[in-house]
């Protein structure tokens, strides 16, 4: 039960992460052209974010089968960290260092929308990668239990002898 309600706010948590580096994504790269430097970085985050979206709401719908996506989960997460790493590369040190959340304004300045861009890429990371671990974790468990039942005896076979 605890693994359901967690695998929920997991989901809601990925979606949202997901939305919003898709939305920040979509506005750097509307406000770019094409000679922009560093736009394949973006548009392949905005990939990983349009695919994370789609497994989120699919996966949100709580059912015993969103626990055997673990696979996928763990492929989702190493490109939201492949992502995150892109993000950070491209930016370097032109917005001073990468986790100092100081020299951000409340305005929204450029610096700010690439650092909230990178730190949400990283939080949905590490939201897709809890998600494979209790995927794994639920499915460890349930073989488990499974395989300790009696095996079950056919429909046709019957007990007594005429």
């Amino acid at each position: 039960m605890f693994a359901r309600i967690f695998n929920i706010i997991l989901r809601a948590a990925e979606l949202g992460f997901s939305s919003i580096v898709a939305g920040i994504t979509a506005w750097i790269l509307h406000k770019s052209n094409s000679h922009t430097p560093g736009l394949g970085r973006f548009i392949y985050t905005e990939v990983i974010a349009a695919l994370a979206i789609l497994t989120s709401l699919i996966l949100l719908i709580p059912c015993s089968s969103s626990f055997t996506h673990w696979p996928w989960d763990f492929f989702l997460s190493i490109g939201w960290f492949v992502a995150f790493g892109l993000l950070v590369n491209l930016i370097g040190d032109s917005c001073g260092y990468i986790f100092d959340w100081n020299n951000v304004s409340v305005r929204g300045d450029q610096c700010g929308k690439f650092k909230a861009d990178m730190a949400f890429s990283f939080l949905a990371a590490i939201c897709f990668l809890v998600s494979g671990l209790i995927g794994i974790f639920w499915i460890h468990r349930h073989e488990r239990r499974a395989a300790a039942a009696p095996p079950r005896r056919g429909w046709y076979r019957r007990n007594y002898r005429v």
